[in-house]
Formats: C-alpha cells, sequence, structure tokens
C-alpha cells in the first residue's frame, strides 16, 4: 500500500477503536453505578465487577492473544466483535446483581483479545517511520473512546435514572439502553475492521521459534526493556486499581452523582486524547522511552493532586493532566514493544503486557473496597500517586539500554 492507502487503512482500525471503547465506556460505567446502588453503596461490590470484568480479561487474555498469531487478525477481531455484541445483549435482560456480574464475565473474557490483537496489526499497516504516527492514531481513537463512554453512560444513567436513589426498575431501564447502544457500536467497529484495506499479519516461515500459548510471556520476561516496564506498570496499577474502586464514592464526596462520576472516568480520558495527539506529532524511535519515564511522573502529579482537589472541577483538572501523562505513556510503549517483538509472537508480547496490566489491577481490587472504606477515597488517590512515582524509580536505570529504542522492528 502506498502512505495515503495506509493512513486511511490505520484510521479505519482507530475509529472501530473509538467507536468500541465509547459503547464499552458507557455500558461499565452504567454497570457499575447499578451494582453500586443496587447493593445499597457497597464498595466491595464495586469491587468485585471490576474483578470479575477487568480482573477476568487479564486472566485469559494471554492466552486468548495466541488467535492474533495463529489465525488472520483482522478474523479474530470481527468475531470477537459480534460475539461481544451477542453478550451486552444478554445483558440488557439481566435483572439482579449476580446476573449482571456472571453475564459481564461471560462478556469480558470474549473481548479479552481485542486490544492485544489490534495492537499487533498496527505494524503490517504502515512503514517503520510511519509507526509512531499510526500508534499515536489508535490511541487517540481509544481514548476518545475512553473520554466519551464514561460521560455518555453516567449522562444517560443520570436521566434515566434520576435522584440520589434511583429506583430498582429505572436502573434496570438505563442499563437496557447503555447496554443496548454497547451492542451497536460492536457491530460498527466490526463492520469498520472488516473493511479495513491492508495486511493484518506478516507472512510467517514456517519454522517459527515462538510456540505455545505462553510464548509472549516467556519472549518478554527475556527482553531486558520489555521486562522493566512491565515491573513498573505492576508496580503503579496496584495503585492505581484501588484508586479505581474509590472513583464512585469520590463522586459521592462532591455530591455530583453518577454524571460527576462519568466526569472523573473521562477526565483521564480527555488528558489522555491532548497526551496522545502531543505523542503522534513528537515521539519518534529515538526518544520513546525517556518520554515513557517523563509521562509516567506527569501522569502520577495528576493522580495525586486530585486526592487533595477541594472541589469537582479542580478534581477534573487534576485527572486531565494525569491523562495527559499516560496518553504519552501508552504511545511510547506501544511503538517500544512493537519494534522490539517480531510479527509472530507479536499478538502474545502484547496479550502478556496486557495480562499483567489487568491481573494487577485485578489483585488491588480484591482489597480496593477494604481500602477505600477504610482510609476514604482520596488516601486512595494519593496512594496512586505515589505507585507512578515508584514506577518512574524502575525505568529510570534502564534508560541507557533504552537508547538503541530506535531499533527497527524484526
Amino acid at each position: 500500500m502506498n502512505t495515503l492507502e495506509q493512513r486511511r487503512a490505520v484510521r479505519r482500525v482507530a475509529t472501530a477503536r473509538l467507536v468500541s471503547l465509547a459503547g464499552s465506556g458507557a455500558a461499565f460505567a452504567a454497570l457499575a453505578y447499578l451494582i453500586y446502588h443496587l447493593t445499597d453503596r457497597s464498595n466491595t461490590w464495586v469491587a468485585w465487577t471490576l474483578l470479575l470484568t477487568i480482573g477476568a480479561q487479564g486472566v485469559f487474555v494471554s492466552v486468548a492473544s495466541w488467535l492474533g498469531d495463529r489465525f488472520d487478525r483482522r478474523r479474530v477481531l470481527v468475531i470477537t466483535d459480534l460475539c461481544a455484541a451477542a453478550g451486552f445483549a444478554v445483558l440488557m435482560f439481566m435483572r439482579t446483581p449476580g446476573q449482571y456480574l456472571l453475564v459481564a464475565f461471560v462478556t469480558a473474557v470474549i473481548e479479552s483479545p481485542i486490544y492485544a490483537v489490534s495492537s499487533a496489526a498496527v505494524p503490517n499497516l504502515v512503514d517503520d517511520d510511519g509507526l509512531s504516527w499510526a500508534n499515536g492514531v489508535v490511541a487517540f481513537g481509544r481514548n476518545v473512546g475512553n473520554l466519551v463512554g464514561p460521560v455518555l453512560g453516567g449522562a444517560m444513567v443520570a436521566v434515566l435514572a434520576a435522584g440520589s436513589n434511583p429506583s430498582p426498575a429505572d436502573l434496570h431501564t438505563a442499563g437496557m439502553v447503555v447496554f443496548g447502544l454497547n451492542v451497536l457500536t460492536f457491530l460498527v467497529s466490526a463492520w469498520l475492521v472488516g473493511s479495513t484495506p491492508g495486511r493484518f499479519n506478516d507472512v510467517h516461515d514456517e519454522g517459527s521459534e515462538h510456540h505455545g500459548a505462553i510464548a509472549g510471556m516467556r519472549f518478554l520476561f527475556r527482553e531486558p526493556t520489555l521486562r522493566r516496564i512491565a515491573i513498573a506498570w505492576t508496580v503503579l496499577l496496584l495503585g492505581v486499581g484501588m484508586s479505581i474502586v474509590g472513583e464512585v464514592a469520590l463522586a459521592d464526596e462532591f455530591n455530583s452523582g453518577s454524571l460527576g462520576y462519568g466526569l472523573l472516568a473521562s477526565a483521564w480520558g480527555g488528558g489522555a486524547v491532548i497526551g496522545t495527539v502531543i505523542a503522534q506529532r513528537r515521539l519518534r524511535a529515538a526518544n520513546e522511552y525517556r518520554s515513557l519515564i517523563a509521562a509516567v511522573l506527569i501522569a502520577g502529579l495528576g493522580f495525586g493532586l486530585t486526592a487533595i482537589a477541594p472541589w469537582l472541577i479542580i478534581a477534573l483538572l487534576c485527572m486531565v493532566v494525569g491523562g495527559v501523562g499516560e496518553g504519552v505513556a501508552g504511545v511510547a510503549e506501544q511503538g517500544i514493544f512493537q519494534r522490539r517483538t517480531p510479527d509472530d509472537v507479536r499478538s502474545r508480547v502484547l496479550g502478556a503486557l496486557e495480562a499483567i496490566v489487568l491481573i494487577s489491577l485485578a489483585v488491588s481490587f480484591l482489597f480496593g473496597g477494604t481500602v477505600v472504606d477504610a482510609l476514604g477515597p482520596r488516601v486512595t488517590y494519593a496512594i496512586g500517586g505515589i505507585t507512578f512515582v515508584l514506577a518512574g524509580a524502575i525505568l529510570w536505570p534502564g534508560y541507557t539500554r533504552a537508547l538503541d529504542a530506535n531499533v527497527r522492528r524484526p
């Protein structure tokens, strides 16, 4: 493909991610709010909701991402989108917290390959020089989806289940509408990916040395730079996960209801959109690693300042600052992993990283509800900010080694 065709293909993939993530962001924001109120404002139930959705994906993604290396990535993505749409269609008709969690768990497992497989496909759609740009475009779509989705979900629930103590019937109605919207977004995503020009996989020799579903994990821990990033992310996310559990409670402290909850989640996404635009224009192979370290520290600053924000508007601005750091870090991390990973194992390596990220979150969700109940959401956010600083300290010694990050993709 020529440059114009390459850019068109990347933009279609980015649009697919935007649409599906906006729908999923709305759906999971609505789900957390429904569970919170159906269980008499239980932070523990919110923690279990996150554990059985985000955490479940962490358990299964490392194996599920093997599909992207074994089969055509385009087909894997389209089939996954269609199956996820079916899962959310079933979720529309659930009524009890237990039913919601069971179906949400199954649907989360179905969705688990999407991030790793779509990210692994990006280097096949562009030349090496265009990889940072492509990652920025896809990350832009991802972060716009993360920005729009929670606000949309929170606003729809606020309209359909108004008041500080909405009735179960109103909550179920709101859930049906938001989950139904997500069904449509997955169908649109499947169409966009299915009609994207270009090749999603390289042609592989039969003699590949990377065998088995855990080959990605083996590769990740043998490569020093990738291993260091994975360790840093583990430390960081153990603190961040507890803060995610506390988002609903923090919104309650500001007396802002479901809309405030959606705004808190989306403010981070809004900052991440800005960060991806910066990354798209500024990042190159040679500066990805140092940009990663700086971005992690900026994200930690935003998280820490949120803990002491006196009003919701200040908290939202702090979350935007943190999101800018996350947006740059996400693009830098993707470029580093893609450049250092062969195509025939790339889905599994990215799946292994995603598994580490999500399992770290899941572990923090296990005790997140207890911590929020005991210390309050503000202290929990302060702990999250500290873990960003620790992650930056872990990344720093690898800076010299990563100066060769301009290696071409294997």
